[in-house]
């Protein structure tokens, strides 16, 4: 098996690996899927060098922020789905730990690295991933590792923050090609050496039950669990298995009129994958290699040419380079200012041109003003904007068109941008799928001016941060039908 790049593992800790140690541990925190993930595939590395089983620790937390019966469910599916598929496997022993209360979960970390030879995490950006994965470094002697599996480019390949897409796309058109040539394998566990399943510490269960019997049995109860119990679960399941039909039906149904429909809200052609993606369950490789499958493309396709623009460097047709600029450009230039700034989910990291036009126009009268009840319960006088936020609330995603109009009006329609700020990043994570990721920290900021330019004529309330309007979005698309569909 080949090895995990250099550039996508870092060292947390500065510990040595322990010879003496019964298994590598893989502590699955945000990369959670059992193919096309380099941090699996390097602790199986790890594992075969030392002639040792592997244990894969995959928990979920209860003590985080606007956890609720929707992500719990989601995240819920994809370990079931691991507890089936691992099952009696030679070589590795999976242990899924649901906490029932917060800080419930503190000590089985450090309890199950203690007879580990090394652990390797996944790297995350953003949330409370980088907080908790720096406090378990402190804890732990043994090494450990985080890696990168979240995009094709690895995030820590330049330290760089780009302050517009463009940029960032130029810089992928330099430097993106050889990582091309260094996917992730497609079944890390095939490579597992050893037979023998490990052993957990002894006791280990008994104070950290393993929820594997009470998975296969359709748990846990959501309701005993100290979680948001208002947001439910949608109809979407979560899980590798769900993210590949719904890849399947893009790439059958959708992909071939991307380019020309993926705006329309009626048309609803987006790839819909980002619920997905974000919850680790399925690759941004391996969403890639089925594209490049489909148009039999390889490397040599590349154009040498590096302009910057969103079409005619991959090779690809017209809908797969417009499909691949979202999946790589807009998705992966997040994880770069995650990955290098910590001032991401704050107003002051705004360009200074889009803080210094909001606060000019912050006393401007505004013909409508409501607050975060009045946005939450969709019942403003806008009924293309009530209808999107009813599809969040219920489904827990916005069209993507939609979703940016959805952003703008609140800015538009609430007393001061950081009280706009607020009110769409509690929104957003309360309710999507998808929130809580760095794609959604860019779209949120974008409409406030991140990754955006000065637009004129300047605006009232606005300035000149891009505008966008109802009345602008139904004179290029129909929209009756989507108002109809989601009607509070």
């Amino acid at each position: 098996m080949r090895e995990v790049p250099s550039i996508r593992i870092r060292e947390l800790n500065g510990g040595e690996a322990r010879r003496e140690g019964r298994y590598v541990l893989y502590w699955m925190t945000s990369t959670r899927r059992l193919g096309w993930n380099f941090a699996l595939q390097r602790a199986v590395e790890v594992a075969g060098r030392f002639d040792v089983p592997l244990v894969i620790l995959e928990a979920l937390r209860v003590g985080y922020e606007w956890a609720s019966d929707r992500h719990h469910a989601f995240l819920l599916d994809g370990m079931r789905e691991h507890e089936e598929a691992l099952r009696g496997r030679r070589g590795v022993l999976y242990l899924p730990y649901v906490e029932p209360a917060a800080g419930d979960g503190s000590g089985l970390l450090e309890r199950l690295a203690a007879d580990a030879v090394q652990v390797v995490t996944d790297d995350w950006p953003c949330f409370f991933v980088p907080r908790m994965q720096e406090a378990a470094a402190s804890r732990l002697s043994v090494r450990l590792e985080a890696v990168d599996g979240n995009g094709l480019y690895p995030m820590r390949d330049t330290r760089r923050v780009f302050p517009v897409a463009h940029a960032f796309r130029r810089h992928l058109q330099k430097t993106l090609a050889p990582h091309l040539e260094r996917l992730p394998v497609e079944n890390p566990l095939d490579a597992l050496t050893v037979s023998e399943r490990p052993e957990l510490p002894s006791g280990l269960t008994d104070r950290w039950r393993d929820a594997s019997a009470t998975l296969r049995d359709g748990g846990p109860d959501l309701s005993a669990l100290p979680i948001d119990h208002a947001v439910g679960p949608v109809e979407r399941r979560g899980g590798t298995a769900a993210a590949r039909r719904r890849l399947d039906a893009f790439l059958d149904r959708d992909l071939a009129g991307y380019g020309e429909r993926r705006n329309a809200p009626e048309a609803d052609a987006a790839s819909g994958l980002s619920p997905w993606l974000h919850s680790g369950h399925v690759s941004a490789h391996e969403v890639f290699d089925a594209i490049a499958r489909r148009e039999d493309w390889s490397p040599s396709d590349l154009s040498d040419e590096v302009d910057g623009k969103r079409q005619g460097w991959w090779g690809l047709s017209p809908a797969a380079e417009a499909f691949l600029d979202e999946l790589v450009t807009w998705r992966e230039v997040g994880f770069n200012r995650c990955a290098h700034t910590d001032d991401y989910d704050r107003y002051e990291s705004l360009p200074d041109w889009a803080r210094t036009t909001l606060e000019e126009h912050e006393s401007d009268e505004r013909e409508h003003v409501y607050d975060l009840a009045d946005f939450d319960a969709a019942r403003t006088h806008d009924e293309l904007w009530n209808a999107a936020q009813v599809q969040l609330r219920r489904e827990g995603r916005i069209h993507n068109y939609l979703r940016m109009l959805w952003g703008k009006k609140i800015l538009h329609w609430t007393e001061s941008p950081r009280d706009a700020l607020s009110i769409m990043v509690e929104l957003n994570n309360r309710y999507a799928l998808d929130g809580r990721d760095p794609n959604s920290w860019s779209g949120i900021f974008w409409c406030l001016g991140r990754y955006d330019r000065a637009w004129g004529p300047e605006r009232p309330v606005f300035g000149k941060i891009r505008y966008m309007s109802s009345d602008s979005t139904r004179r290029k698309y129909s929209v009756d039908g989507y108002i109809a569909r989601y009607r509070p």
